[in-house]
């Protein structure tokens, strides 16, 4: 779980380890040798342009093209301008070749942006804009330092055009824009760097989870009872119910008052089940539920934990109608604001505030998935593959969290979790997969 920090976070943390002795120049140093390394080892002995920017995120650049030189690459700077602060001024004294203008620089096959960084909060001014996209068009690769300049760091927004790069070297932690639309697509892979600063932050990047381990004399009841509820579609429920019983769940069960094909034999179906029964690990509600609002009210009448999901979040009015309801609710965009209306901010901010007002957790997917938890607790999910939008897979990641909700898994915890299962199962399952094939492919990941 790699801590995610945004730019005032970030700040602060570097601000606490130069309070602690470590120089500015020296955390200058650590990364533009990072970035240079990590630009090495990506592309080779190219012939590179680091083009540089007036503040620290310029300094890097300096540093990073004496860092290639010493490895032999052919290697020239341009720069937007003089540089703006002392540490920048630093480094470019420490740079012994010269320094052409960024209006004017020829291309090169391997183009260093190091122009603008994690303060950007206004967009790029046209020309500068314009020159970034002929050069960085006219390389072969481009790499991002800290960020593609031209992208907020703390919501991921395009503030201006912003050309795709293969690779963005990021230093001391991820920044919320390397997990986020509309950035995404720009970031390219993504390496981070450790510069000596410690990172800290409620908000990390979710990792491959510590799953519980099955005990000795464990049985179908205490691995996790699944009850899910059938509404009106039976093919999104059988998804959602197979689901939970690949991940784990040791016993699932439909609520249904008519024969569902296409289930496991192992999933049992039942129209006498009571809602009250104390072993419920998980309740499941919304998948296939179509307009059938009762079906809502009747899971909300259980004391038992519960995932909300698709058709049901519709139903549910007030957002803080879920409080003490121990929920996981799972919206894409559309299903958020119909629950949660439109909150103000940035994508990170909303899923919190949604949290906040009901007192669930809230699993808020699209290509940046977060889970944000009412404690400030929030998750950013590794990018996802562009194969998961498909009809279903959502329903098979509701009954993946409802399977580790069951199993014993805090709430939070289940929902993160779920959702980096569910990414890794789409990794395996591959381009061209339908819904379906997750269910296989939840087996090779746990």
């Amino acid at each position: 779980m790699r801590p995610i920090l945004t730019a005032a976070r970030m700040r602060a943390a570097e601000e606490a380890a130069i309070d602690a002795g470590t120089t500015v120049e020296t955390l200058m140093e650590r990364a533009g040798a990072s970035l240079a390394e990590a630009a090495f080892r990506f592309a080779g002995p190219m012939d590179t342009l680091v083009i540089c920017g007036l503040g620290n995120n310029g300094g890097d650049g300096y540093v990073a093209a004496r860092h290639l030189a010493l490895l032999g690459t052919q290697v020239r700077v341009a720069a937007l301008a003089e540089p703006s602060t002392d540490a920048a001024r630093w480094a470019r004294q420490q740079w012994n070749g010269s320094v052409e203008s960024f209006e004017t620089a020829r291309p090169a096959s391997l183009l260093i942006d190091c122009l603008f960084g994690t303060g950007l909060k206004r967009g790029l001014e046209p020309i500068v804009s314009q020159r970034l996209t002929e050069l960085a068009g006219a390389a072969q690769l481009t790499v991002a330092c800290d960020l593609p300049s031209g992208v907020e760091a703390d919501s991921g927004a395009c503030l201006s055009r912003v050309p795709t790069c293969d690779l963005t070297v990021t230093f001391g932690a991820l920044k919320p824009a390397h997990r986020l639309m509309a950035a995404l697509p720009a970031i390219g892979r993504v390496v981070l760097a450790d510069i000596g600063v410690a990172a800290q932050s409620p908000w990390f990047e979710i990792g491959r989870p510590d799953l519980p381990p099955l005990a000795p004399d464990a049985h179908k009841y205490s691995r996790g009872l699944v009850h899910a509820l059938a509404g009106k579609m039976p093919g999104a429920i059988a998804l959602a119910a197979s689901a939970a019983a690949r991940a784990g769940a040791g016993y699932v069960r439909v609520s249904t008052s008519r024969a569902i094909d296409h289930l496991p034999a192992a999933v049992v179906q039942t129209d006498t089940a009571a809602l009250t029964d104390p072993r419920i690990g998980c309740l499941l509600v919304g998948s296939g539920m179509g307009d059938l609002p009762q079906v809502l009210t009747l899971a909300l009448t259980s004391h038992a934990p519960k995932v909300i999901d698709a058709d049901a979040l519709g139903y549910v009015g007030e957002p803080d109608r879920l409080k003490g309801q121990d929920a996981i609710v799972t919206p894409h965009e559309g299903e958020f604001v119909k629950l949660f209306g439109n909150l103000a901010g940035s994508k990170p901010e909303r899923a919190l505030a949604a949290a906040a007002l009901s007192g669930a957790v809230v699993v808020y997917k699209g290509p940046d998935t977060l889970v944000a938890s009412p404690d400030g607790r929030l998750g950013f999910a590794p990018p996802a593959q562009a194969w998961l939008a498909s009809a279903g897979t959502g329903d098979v990641l509701a009954g993946i969290i409802a399977a580790l909700r069951a199993r014993g898994l805090p709430a939070f915890e289940a929902a993160c979790a779920g959702v980096w299962l569910h990414g890794r199962a789409a990794e395996l399952a591959g381009s061209g997969m339908i819904a379906d094939d997750l269910l296989a492919a939840i087996r090779q990941v746990q």
